[in-house]
């Protein structure tokens, strides 16, 4: 290993690629889910912040919120196939947060524009 400026560089004699992210580690392991998976770690990572700032145990969040402390459990531990967005959003504002949702969209490259799901 090196020390570089920016920061730690990992140097090794064998050939070893660095390969940089998309910013979606779901998306980059090829989840066909991963914008979902993505949002739902966000929010997961922002519910173990809010515990974490109040020095709140699961059993105490539980009291605080009507949350059971077996599904703080599972967020603490990133389990989160049993929650929904919504669910987590939930969470969140019952911490006593808020929570602001903005949405934008843009065109996936190489789809042809008529390509797109429509509603009647």
């Amino acid at each position: 290993m090196t020390m570089a400026k920016e920061g730690l560089v990992m140097s090794n004699t064998r050939n070893s690629n660095l390969v940089r992210g998309s910013g979606n580690i779901f998306r980059d392991f090829k989840r066909p889910d991963a914008e979902l998976q993505q949002l739902k770690a966000i929010l997961a990572a922002m519910i173990i912040r809010s515990l974490d700032e109040r020095g709140l145990s699961v059993r105490k969040a539980e009291s605080v919120t009507g949350t059971a402390a077996a599904d703080f459990s599972r967020i603490r531990n990133t389990n989160l196939g049993r929650f929904t967005v919504d669910r987590l959003m939930t969470i969140l504002e019952r911490l006593g947060e808020d929570v602001e949702v903005v949405v934008s969209t843009r065109r996936r490259r190489g789809r042809p524009a008529g390509d797109h799901a429509r509603v009647a």
